[in-house]
């Protein structure tokens, strides 16, 4: 994906979870619902992670130096790997306490004031649904197959953490709406509390998933299946390779990818014709896959 389409998920993300939040915190005022502050505090930490992904996009985008001769690309994994720490300690950790301290210390939610659970309620899955969709339709460009098979596939850590983020939003709202409902149906407040440990117990499982994620592209993954397809096409068509073997590669960045190959030639295939012929493969492997960025073809004698 663009990092335009990155940026636009991510500043409707964050505009989304800042009205949300402010909703659910005047409801939670004016109710008490635990679940509700648990929803307000899960939404603004969505909105400050999407500030740091924003500031690891535009770190990644600075150019390769002495320090760091194949550039910042990582950046945004290691910003993306920080959200999910954050989702797992402040979001996470901070809904199982609340649950946790209002079944301790039970308070019944304000009946009269029920309707602001239901309308921030509301209001808050119609806003989360905008911002998943933006999200979701600038992702599937990229990644057209199953959702979790497409994130796990995909190297664009600042977008699919916002995925997983809305993906939770979404479905935190609908266990507070349960809830709050319940609490205010059966005049039990700890439905309300049990929810909130919910919501905490799902972002913690979020969290822990895209810290997996995240890692992987940390530690160094590889070039998907059909960008190495590409390139073992095109090797394969040139009659002057005798063999080409110990292929590498790994993602720099969402759209930044090393690639390293040995190539034997003919033994009468002279230094000129070899020159050539390797400026012409790493044109054409660019022009297949522009995200290969670094290509490296080492002439050398190696073993079918």
């Amino acid at each position: 994906m663009a990092a335009g389409g990155s940026k636009i998920a991510i500043y409707a993300a964050i505009i989304g979870n800042f009205l949300i939040a402010v909703l659910k915190f005047i409801a939670s005022f004016f109710t008490g619902s635990a679940a509700m502050l648990s929803e307000g505090i899960h939404s603004l930490i969505d909105s400050m992670n999407g500030v740091l992904l924003l500031y690891g996009i535009k770190r990644s985008k600075r150019e390769p130096d002495a320090k760091h001769p194949f550039g910042y690309g990582k950046e945004v994994y290691f910003w993306s790997f920080i959200v999910a720490i954050f989702i797992f300690a402040l979001g996470g950790g901070l809904a199982i306490y609340e649950g946790i301290d209002h079944l301790k210390h039970p308070s019944v939610i304000d009946s009269s004031m029920r309707i602001w659970n239901y309308g921030v309620l509301s209001g808050a899955i119609v806003i989360e649904s905008i911002s998943f969709m933006l999200a979701f339709r600038q992702f599937r460009k990229s990644y057209p197959t199953g959702f979790l098979t497409s994130i796990s596939k995909s190297k664009d850590a600042a977008t699919f953490a916002v995925i997983l983020e809305d993906t939770a939003a979404l479905i935190g709202l609908v266990i507070a709406l349960v809830g709050v409902s319940l609490a205010d149906v059966l005049n039990d407040p700890m439905w309300d509390a049990i929810a909130s440990i919910t919501i905490g117990g799902l972002l913690c499982v979020i969290a822990l998933f895209l810290a997996r994620e995240t890692k992987g592209l940390l530690v160094g993954e590889g070039a998907v299946k059909q960008d190495i397809a590409k390139v073992n096409e095109i090797l394969s068509s040139y009659t002057m390779i005798k063999h080409y073997g110990n292929m590498r590669s790994m993602h720099l960045g969402p759209n930044q990818v090393l690639l390293a190959v040995d190539i034997n030639f003919f033994d009468h295939i002279n230094a000129g014709e070899i020159e050539n012929v390797v400026l012409e493969i790493e044109t054409r492997i660019q022009e297949a896959e522009p995200r290969f960025t670094q290509i490296y073809l080492e002439t050398t004698d190696i073993k079918p």
